[in-house]
C-alpha cells in the first residue's frame, strides 16, 4: 500500500489532477490532499477566513470525487506555504509518504511556478515528486482582482462585482490601498461594510488593506496570487489620483490582463 501526497490549492477541483490522482493511486493506496492557504507577503490586514473557506470548498469537492472512485483519501487546509506544507506531512503523516504529486497552473499564472515551489518540494522530499500542469479552462473558477479604497461600498462597484459573479464561477480579491492622509481604521471599516455584504449573498470575496500606491498594492498581488481579471473603482478623473497617474492603462500594459474601470460618482 502507497501513501500519495496532494499538494493543491487553486488546483484542487480540477479534473487534471483528479485524473492524475486515479491513475497514480492503486485499489490499496491511500491519499491525502493538502491545500496550503499561506498569508500574502503584503498587507496590513488579511482576511485569512474568506481564503480558508474557499479552499476547504475546493477540497471538500475533490474528496468527494476521490472517495466516489473508491481512492481512501483524507485532506486537511493548512495555513502554511507549500513548502512548509510538504516538509509537515513528510514529518506528521503517517504511514509514510511514498509520492508527492504538486499541482499548479502554468508559469504564466502560477505563483508557486514562479517561485519553484515544485522544484523545492523535490529538493527536500526524499521521494518521487510529480508535477501536474492545469489549463486555465480546468480549474472552473476565474480569480478577480478588485482594486478599490474610498469607492469600494460604492453601489457601481458592488453591483459590477454582483454582475460578474453571476457571469459565471469567480473569487473576488479586494484590495483596498490605504490613502496616506487616512486612518487606517477608516480603510478597514469600508472594505469589512463591502466584504459583509457580498459575502451575505453568497459571493466568494476576500480582501485586505494594502499599500497607498495602487500601482505597487496590484503588482505585488498579481506577483504573490494567480490573477485572472482586473478591476479597478475611482472617482471621475477630476478627483481621481490614481487617474491622473494612468494607474488603468498602466496595468493593463505591465500586467498583460483584462483591467475593467468603475466609476463612482462624487
Amino acid at each position: 500500500m502507497a501513501h500519495i501526497l496532494v499538494i493543491a490549492n487553486e488546483t484542487v477541483a480540477s479534473q487534471t489532477l483528479l485524473d492524475a490522482v486515479r491513475a497514480e493511486a492503486g485499489g490499496d493506496d491511500r491519499v491525502t490532499v493538502i491545500a496550503p492557504v499561506n498569508e500574502p507577503n503584503q498587507g496590513y490586514v488579511v482576511y485569512e477566513d474568506t481564503r480558508r473557506a474557499s479552499a476547504g470548498r475546493r477540497l471538500e469537492k475533490t474528496l468527494k470525487a476521490l472517495r466516489e472512485a473508491g481512492v481512501a483519501t483524507q485532506g486537511f487546509v493548512v495555513e502554511t506555504g507549500p513548502v512548509q506544507a510538504a516538509k509537515d506531512a513528510l514529518v506528521q503523516l503517517e504511514p509514510a509518504i511514498d509520492e508527492i504529486v504538486v499541482a499548479t497552473h502554468g508559469v504564466e499564472r502560477s505563483g508557486w511556478m514562479r517561485r519553484d515551489v515544485v522544484g523545492d518540494i523535490g529538493r527536500i522530499a526524499g521521494v518521487p515528486v510529480k508535477h501536474v500542469v492545469v489549463e486555465p479552462s480546468d480549474d472552473g473558477e476565474t480569480n478577480v482582482l478588485v482594486i478599490a479604497n474610498q469607492t469600494v461600498v460604492s453601489d457601481e462597484l458592488l453591483n459590477r462585482i454582483r454582475e460578474r459573479a453571476a457571469k459565471s464561477p469567480a473569487s473576488f480579491l479586494i484590495v483596498a490601498p490605504q490613502s496616506d492622509d487616512e486612518e487606517h481604521k477608516d480603510a478597514d471599516r469600508r472594505l469589512r461594510r463591502a466584504l459583509t455584504e457580498l459575502r451575505g449573498e453568497g459571493i466568494d470575496a476576500h480582501g485586505q488593506v494594502v499599500h497607498p500606491d495602487p500601482y505597487t498594492a496590484a503588482r505585488q498581488v498579481v506577483n504573490d496570487e494567480r490573477v485572472d481579471e482586473i478591476i479597478v473603482s475611482t472617482f471621475p478623473g477630476e478627483r481621481s489620483g490614481w487617474l491622473r497617474r494612468d494607474l488603468i492603462q498602466r496595468l493593463r500594459k505591465d500586467t498583460g490582463l483584462p483591467v475593467e474601470h468603475v466609476v463612482a460618482p462624487s
